[in-house]
């Protein structure tokens, strides 16, 4: 007899970072290949998200299990582009004429790794092919000081974008080296005096805490100096270290106290001196500031049902199914993969291949999780309104746990996570996972 495995234990509060459910090592190839079309013919398609992924950089964090590769031979990104110029034909047709994007994002990788004239074909692509109004809707991409420059931030502010994320994890050098991300504090300030020079409104950075050899006081530098900068946004990450990964090789993966309890000293001291600074906490990571231009849905979510992921690392979301390409942190694997998806003749983007189906105790879950882990958290009417009953009858053993752990509150009109609750999102998350997901990640063979 098989038994389901139970809810991760919370004695750590750093079990994994949810942000997107069901994960996709709980993804499977699909044996009926269901054809776009009909998949998306029932779904609202009036406020669809577009992501354009991108698996491309110039290196590889030691920390990173994202789907990406470190440089392109001669031609590749050329023939990944035609492949997504191919795939975005076959997408659109399967749309039909209803489909309209609200929001837009380029994440990767790393899609500023393409050459300014490669961006401009990107965008291309997601106006001409897609029909999605770059100018007219949010736009987010992600950058790396590397390759934040003059030319591509051109391509980009002139083309619409409305939020550029610069990945930095510490303006320590040596705390830089020490996560297998070479750079240079120097040409990270040069990177931010271009962005802030090309006047796109939304600046977000994002920083690490719990590197080999940070301190207190070194953290506490890294913020300052981001700070200065006046970023919209600011993103704090604990570290992880995952399988397959450079720190990962290097180190294993297990954890210690010791280090949960230096990630939560650091996590605590910068999200006190964020909001000593005018910032507003979003969520764990999140935060932004308090005088920044109105908040929109440029901080796409990749929680959206109606997302439309183009590339090979990109996923999709119906309201029953939600479907990707292969997933793999290895790096032969994910040059197979791509070599694969540039090979591809246009039919062949026609059809879902490797997904999992979303039934109605997943859509719940989703939505509880979705919703519970952002700090204005998950309002009771839109919960009745949607599932026909209240959040504890449906949850109501987890969301009791939760409460008698003095992490969630409920005033009878929202349920929402106490400062501490937020504290613990990345074990709050994990523990709400459903036993058959939770099973599939289980068996997920690595590569």
């Amino acid at each position: 007899m098989t038994v389901a495995p139970q809810a991760p234990a919370t004695a750590s509060p750093y079990q994994s970072y949810v942000y997107a459910y069901p994960h996709k090592t709980a993804y499977r190839r699909l044996p009926d290949r269901p054809a776009l079309r009909t998949l998306w013919a029932d779904q609202p398609k009036d406020a669809l998200s577009l992501y354009l992924h991108i698996p491309f950089c110039e290196v590889r964090c030691g920390f990173c299990n994202l789907f990406t590769r470190i440089g392109a031979p001669d031609g590749l990104t050329t023939a990944y582009l035609d492949a997504l110029d191919r795939q975005a034909g076959a997408v659109r047709e399967a749309l039909g004429d209803g489909g309209r994007f609200a929001t837009a994002a380029f994440g990767g990788g790393t899609p500023t790794f393409l050459t300014a004239a490669e961006l401009t074909r990107l965008c291309d692509i997601a106006e001409h092919r897609m029909g999605a109004d770059l100018r007219a809707v949010p736009l987010s991409v992600e950058a790396s000081p590397a390759t934040a420059t003059a030319d591509r931030l051109q391509v980009l502010a002139e083309r619409g974008a409305t939020r550029l994320s610069l990945g930095i994890q510490s303006f320590v050098d040596a705390e830089a080296r020490s996560a297998v991300r070479p750079q240079r504090r120097a040409d990270v300030e040069s990177a931010l005096g271009r962005i802030r020079d090309a006047r796109i409104p939304v600046l977000n950075i994002d920083l690490i805490y719990g590197i080999d050899g940070q301190t207190e006081h070194t953290w506490r530098h890294s913020l300052d100096a981001a700070l200065a900068w006046r970023p919209e946004e600011l993103y704090l990450y604990p570290l992880y270290v995952r399988p397959l990964t450079g720190l990962g090789r290097r180190t294993g993966t297990d954890t210690d106290p010791a280090w949960d309890a230096q990630r939560l000293r650091l996590y605590r001291a910068g999200r006190d001196h964020l909001l000593a600074h005018g910032y507003v906490q979003q969520s764990m990571r999140m935060f932004r500031r308090a005088d920044a231009p109105p908040q929109t849905a440029d901080d796409y979510a990749c929680q959206t049902d109606g997302m439309i992921g183009l590339g090979c690392g990109a996923r999709s979301y119906t309201s029953g199914l939600h479907y990707s390409f292969d997933y793999a942190v290895d790096m032969h694997e994910i040059r197979g993969i791509i070599d694969d998806y540039v090979a591809r003749p246009a039919a062949d983007f026609a059809h879902a291949e490797i997904g999992r189906r979303i039934d109605t105790d997943e859509a719940r879950r989703r939505h509880l999780l979705q919703s519970l882990l952002q700090a204005e958290g998950l309002e009771h009417a839109d919960y009745l309104a949607r599932f026909g009953a209240a959040p504890a009858d449906h949850f109501g053993p987890e969301l009791t746990r939760f409460a008698d752990r003095g992490w969630l509150t409920d005033d009878g009109a929202v349920l929402r996570l106490t400062p501490e609750g937020l504290v613990h999102s990345d074990a709050i998350g994990p523990d709400l996972f459903s036993p058959a997901v939770r099973s599939a990640m289980a068996a997920y063979e690595r590569k």
